[in-house]
């Protein structure tokens, strides 16, 4: 790992709640942020397809405590083809209800933490879609910083499910931060718990092979858009005029027309968590990586 390349936040927020995959049902919490989850707040703020971030370690300053709930979700999801109908025609609208006895809802418990805090640093890769003259590690660096210290992000991230939202801020050091937090929660009735070691067991370590997100992808411009729709229409030459139309339907009708790459479909893959002097480390480089495969269900 080059270390240049890396950047830490410090993620806090009031509750949290990283699911264990292994609990089909009712969501039982992690005891502390997944990787997975941890790329997922770094990418809020900033992300660009020639880029991605590998989550190299995780200091624990706020553990959280333990509680329960029950809360409303749904059981169904809409389609797309439901949503296309309903922009046409928004009197046929039906909305998926929860709560209440509502035929599409359902009451689940959930197993959660409250008063979280943590100190996350990523480092930053391109993808082999990367363009040289135009992507570098630090314009990339100087992106994410700068949204970072002026509380900018794309969405609000969140700490497991979206209704728990995260609060973030820049940190130069890690090592550094995390001595200022455990000098300031001294000052206060919560001083920071120090963890000498705690093994805690297989961890989901992210929904993606980490090797996949490398190749990355890339958008297409304008011309090269063109370009290639008129490559396809003659390969289309001797058609019928019917069956042009539909294939050219079809074309229009798939996303993949605007980007070059390779479409990266989820693999979970998991690791042995253990913290060492408050720290996690996560890094495919440190930690044996174990990747689920795709046979097994």
């Amino acid at each position: 790992m080059n270390n240049a390349n890396c950047i830490t936040l410090r993620v806090w927020g009031d509750f949290a709640c990283f699911t264990r995959p292994e609990m089909k049902v009712e969501r039982v919490s992690y005891p502390f942020i997944t990787p997975s989850a941890a790329r997922g707040i770094f990418e809020a703020i900033y992300w660009e397809p020639e880029m991605y971030y590998l989550i190299d370690t995780i200091h624990v300053i706020k553990r959280g405590s333990w509680f329960s709930t029950r809360r409303n979700e749904v059981t169904t999801v809409i389609s797309m083809d439901n949503t296309k109908q309903w922009m046409k025609s928004p009197e046929k609208v039906s909305p998926i209800c929860a709560g209440g006895g509502a035929a599409d809802g359902t009451q689940r418990n959930m197993l959660a933490l409250r008063d979280v805090e943590y100190l996350i640093t990523a480092e930053i890769k391109l993808t082999k879609r990367a363009d040289p003259k135009c992507c570098n590690i630090g314009k990339y660096l100087g992106q994410i910083k700068r949204r970072a210290v002026s509380g900018k992000c794309f969405h609000r991230p969140y700490l497991g499910v979206r209704e728990f939202d995260a609060c973030f801020d820049y940190e130069t050091n890690p090592d550094n931060a995390f001595l200022r937090r455990k000098e300031e929660l001294a000052a206060t009735d919560t001083p920071l718990n120090l963890i000498k070691y705690e093994p805690i067991g297989l961890m989901l370590h992210d929904v993606f092979d980490h090797r996949l997100l490398e190749e990355g992808f890339k958008w297409l411009k304008p011309e090269d858009i063109t370009a290639a729709r008129e490559q396809f229409e003659q390969s289309l030459s001797g058609l019928k005029k019917g069956a042009k139309t539909k294939q050219l339907k079809e074309y229009d009708a798939d996303p993949q027309r605007l980007f070059v790459g390779k479409k990266i479909t989820p693999l979970p893959s998991f690791f042995q968590a253990e913290i060492v002097d408050n720290i996690v480390r996560c890094h495919p480089d440190d930690v044996s990586i174990l990747i689920q495969d795709v046979e097994d269900k």
